[in-house]
């Protein structure tokens, strides 16, 4: 069995209402779309234990959609068929995720009997008007109220979700949403730009709407990162604040270039060295599966030198030499270290003797600040 331990994700592509702004993929649920939806995903549990390398367990997500509309009890046989297939280590992160309006208490006692020990809720706001905007179908106080749940049933560690710089939003409404979260005694705060994707309302209806500019932005974003710090939130990537010893343990896998298995509609996996995904069509991944096995198609191999920088970039600590060292068998590449020296000058990267790091000013423009350190010939 290989000796480092991957981590698993299941999409459950459900979702009672598409937000406008949301380009997952996700269908409305009826009860025989999830009965059967639930044992194709058995299925596919049972196929990757045979296909892939042998290995052990470390973090389970369950992402969306939404979840719970799948149903508590088809959610604890998934937890339970995992457990079947696969060695789950004792004290594996196991996440689900919620929207306020799904939590109830019966769903978090099944939830927690299962052994679900993270909850991900999508609060996005905690102002009313731009929940409305928003186009999600809670209220603060649904937050609040769903916080309460999750807590009272023995579920802790509660990591909560949050939009920046969509129309309207101001410092003093971000200031508003802070308290709201910090009033639900999280452990991880996700505070994601908000971005307009195509095919979506927000990007038929754009002109519509008032975006803020770059210094606008800017200045939301930084004022984030201040918020979030002076609450003893600790920010260890790019859109990602946590207390001390609670950073997302499965999203740093994708970060750490490390190996996981996605299973579902629009789920992507690497493993054995090789990425894949499977197609954005829940009836073909049920049609599939029943059928044998559904399509895992190809996507190049992972983990390289380029892609690696390329994700651990995105993170705090950045590219560290001595886990580059152990890596690759080699020193951080000359270039690189040179490029950053020239744009740490401009205050957007720090290189010292730990490596090369993004600053708060350089994830502003990560993109463009990665692609100029990352071009490795």
């Amino acid at each position: 069995m290989r000796s480092n331990p991957r981590g698993l994700y299941i999409h459950i592509p459900f979702c009672g209402g598409k937000c406008p702004y949301c380009d997952f993929y996700s269908v409305a649920p009826t009860e025989e779309l999830c009965e059967r939806y639930g044992g194709a995903v058995h299925t596919e549990l049972q196929r990757a234990a045979v296909s892939f390398t042998p290995t052990s367990i470390n973090t389970i997500y369950i992402g969306g959609g939404t979840p719970p509309l799948l149903g508590s009890a088809r959610l604890a046989a998934l937890l339970d068929r995992v457990r079947e297939q696969f060695p789950v280590e004792q004290g594996a992160e196991v996440t689900v995720e919620v929207n306020p309006r799904t939590v109830t208490r019966e769903l978090v006692s099944v939830l927690a009997a299962a052994g679900v020990n993270r909850i991900s809720m999508g609060a996005q706001s905690g102002v009313e008007s731009e929940l409305e905007l928003l186009g999600r179908q809670h209220s603060p106080d649904d937050i609040r109220c769903a916080a309460d749940v999750i807590h009272e049933g023995g579920i802790e560690n509660l990591s909560l979700d949050i939009m920046l710089c969509f129309p309207g939003q101001t410092i003093d409404t971000l200031q508003q949403s802070a308290e709201l979260l910090f009033s639900c005694n999280p452990e991880h705060i996700s505070a994601y730009l908000f971005k307009v994707e195509e095919g979506t309302p927000f990007h038929r209806n754009r002109d519509s709407y008032s975006f803020p500019d770059e210094d606008e932005a800017a200045e939301i974003y930084l004022a984030a990162c201040e918020i979030m710090e002076s609450a003893g939130f600790c920010q260890y990537e790019i859109s990602n604040f946590a207390k001390p010893g609670r950073e997302s343990r499965h999203n740093l896998k994708y970060w750490n270039a490390e190996e996981y298995i996605g299973i579902g509609p629009a789920a992507h996996g690497f493993v054995d060295g090789q990425r894949y995904y499977y197609e954005r069509s829940l009836s073909d991944f049920i049609a599939q599966a029943e059928a044998g096995g559904a399509a895992r198609i190809p996507d190049g191999s992972g983990g390289d030198a380029e892609e690696y920088a390329m994700l651990r970039l995105r993170l705090a600590e950045g590219l560290e030499h001595r886990l580059w060292q152990a890596r690759f068998g080699e020193p951080l590449p000359a270039e690189l270290i040179r490029r950053a020296r020239q744009l740490a000058a401009g205050g957007l990267v720090v290189c010292d003797e730990r490596g090369v790091r993004l600053t708060r000013q350089g994830f502003l423009v990560s993109n463009a600040v990665i692609a100029q350190l990352v071009y490795f010939e």
